[in-house]
């Protein structure tokens, strides 16, 4: 009997309060949305273990088609505690981080629609420029740009 094995990452989830915002940012970030449906399926309460649950998502996917982020807004059960304005530091904090061409331009155009960047951007190794901004709700997303090829 050969041992089980991961095949591929298939997403990513984060609960958001607002889906269309967050549909927005991620959209302008560089994501497309894939898709967006209402679940309230028994089946859906037995996989969270929240039973009776009504969840709105809308699935993102990068350009290149191979990551998905899942963005759910649950209608029922009320949400029970939030997360978005803890330190990185957190136990359990999550955090999404995507590469990008010009780390500056898209700084710049996220900060026109209310991002801000936590620290600053650092340059590590001349292999990458990363930062980390809060993003729609608070929400942490990292940045990475490749710039060995540009050094």
């Amino acid at each position: 009997m050969s041992k089980s094995k991961i095949v591929q990452m298939h997403n990513m989830g984060i609960v958001v309060e607002s889906l269309d915002n967050a549909i927005s940012f991620f959209t302008e970030l560089g994501l497309n949305l894939e898709g967006r449906t209402i679940i309230e399926a028994e089946w859906a309460g037995r996989v969270t273990g929240l039973k009776d649950q009504v969840v709105e998502i809308a699935m993102m996917v990068t350009p290149d088609g191979n990551s998905r982020l899942e963005l759910s807004s649950f209608i029922e059960p009320e949400v029970k505690s939030d997360h978005r304005k803890a330190p990185v530091n957190s136990l359990g904090y999550l955090r999404v981080m995507f590469e990008v061409s010009d780390i500056d331009e898209l700084i710049s155009r996220l900060q026109s629609r209310g991002a801000e960047l936590v620290g600053e951007v650092v340059n590590y190794m001349n292999i990458y420029r990363l930062c980390y901004i809060r993003g729609v709700e608070g929400l942490l997303v990292g940045l990475s740009e490749d710039i060995r090829e540009k050094n």
